[in-house]
């Protein structure tokens, strides 16, 4: 396998799936060379549950990556999820040293909001800047440059559970792969699927998962508002396989082919074949049945976030409406659905703004997998990382050598 320096590996350990997607980073772009795809059975809703289980499937997942793209895989950046994600907006002030403010006064700002009190058991996965604050002038995105004596930084800070991160962090080295960064997933979506007009006008990204749904709330550029809501797709297979008496790999295979979300869309007369479980005989189901198991769900799910937006302060600010994405998306029905509950414009997001093997990844399968390759690119295009999540693992070192130097 070829040992290539430009390549950047996204790693999307889902519930239902574990993906790595590999990117080329090219003049004109991010070219996706590699996917690689194993089903996941060590999670439960976005958290670890089974280290071998999680292990063996990103192993199988990066091993088919590699095949395809023809390069050896050292190093991913990996999405997190799961209800033990929390965020919380903060606010970081500090005096201008030189009466022009300068990027070490914007560290120190954001460094001071990010000195909040945290948990013992609770880790910091991002620290990112919504606005800054000049003396009394406020909305400014870049700060360098300008005259003041104060300087605010009002930041969104996203938390995670430390054992949920280090299960994550210890199944990904157990394959033999570093990390660059642990990325929450819906920000890795938002790269791929949201346009820059969007989160300046205001848009709610709402990534339906198979255990969780995530969601993301832009405005006037920078992020207001994330959330993980503990139910997913695999409700919905769920109802299927209860309510028609099928086996749960039976009621997936059913609810990708002919599952509905919006019963308005669904043919009175059209009829599809169930298996049974028990050696019985398959049976002949109305599609109307199906779609009354799974609308409710769905609505259940799409209330929910609608709830979590209600919540958050935000629903008056969403002048671009929703973007849907995740697996549970694809769904026939459910932006039609969505449009219902949220009364505003809803669309499905699929990743855009890349190459090479788009017809495979454009879809909302694929759309935090991809949005990794491009968060890492974004990275690498600013020549560090940048300040905005205070990458993983460099906050890990920095703390690691702040205990030598105080130690000797």
């Amino acid at each position: 396998m070829g040992k290539r320096e430009n390549v950047i590996v996204g790693l999307d350990i889902g519930t239902t799936k574990t993906c790595a997607i590999v990117g080329e980073v090219k003049e004109s772009g991010i070219d996706i060379i590699g996917i690689g795809s194993h089903p996941s059975e060590g999670l439960r809703k976005g958290v670890v549950v089974n280290i071998e289980s999680t292990v063996e499937s990103i192993k199988r997942a990066v091993e088919e990556a590699e095949r395809i793209s023809g390069c050896e895989i050292r190093s991913v950046y990996v999405g997190i999820a799961g209800g033990h994600i929390r965020g919380q907006n903060s606010l970081g002030i500090v005096a201008v040293k030189g009466r022009e403010v300068d990027d070490d006064d914007v560290d120190r700002a954001i460094d001071a909001a990010r000195a909040i009190a945290i948990p013992m058991d609770r880790q910091i996965l991002h620290t990112l800047p919504q606005y800054y604050v000049v003396d009394e002038q406020d909305g400014i995105r870049d700060p360098v440059g300008m005259s003041g004596v104060r300087l605010e930084a009002k930041v969104h800070i996203v938390t995670g559970a430390v054992t949920s991160i280090q299960n994550i962090v210890k199944s990904v080295n157990r394959v033999g792969l570093d990390i660059n960064d642990i990325v929450l997933e819906q920000i890795a979506s938002s790269e791929a699927v949201l346009s820059e007009d969007e989160k300046d006008l205001g848009v709610a990204l709402i990534d339906i998962g198979g255990g969780t749904t995530d969601i993301a709330i832009f405005s006037e550029g920078s992020i207001k508002h994330t959330a993980v809501l503990p139910v997913g797709g695999n409700y919905v297979t769920s109802d299927i396989a209860t309510g028609l008496r099928t086996p749960i790999t039976e009621a997936e295979k059913i609810k990708i082919r002919y599952g509905c979300a919006y019963m308005p869309l669904i043919p009175k007369d059209e009829a599809i074949e169930v298996p049974s479980v028990g050696g019985r005989e398959p049976r002949e189901v109305s599609r109307q049945i199906l779609g009354r198991i799974i609308e409710p769900r769905m609505d259940e799910i799409l209330t929910m976030a609608y709830k979590e937006i209600a919540k958050s302060g935000c629903e008056d600010i969403l002048a671009a409406g929703i973007v849907l994405t995740g697996g549970a998306s694809i769904l026939e029905g459910v932006p039609e659905l969505a449009e219902q509950i949220f009364n505003m414009p809803v669309r499905r997001g699929c990743p855009a703004g890349i190459g090479g093997l788009t017809d495979v990844v454009n879809s909302p399968l694929y759309a935090t997998g991809v949005g990794l390759v491009l968060y890492g690119s974004r990275n690498i295009a600013r020549g560090k990382l940048s300040r905005a999540e205070g990458n993983f693992i460099g906050r890990t070192f920095k703390g690691l050598k702040q205990w030598v130097l105080e130690f000797f």
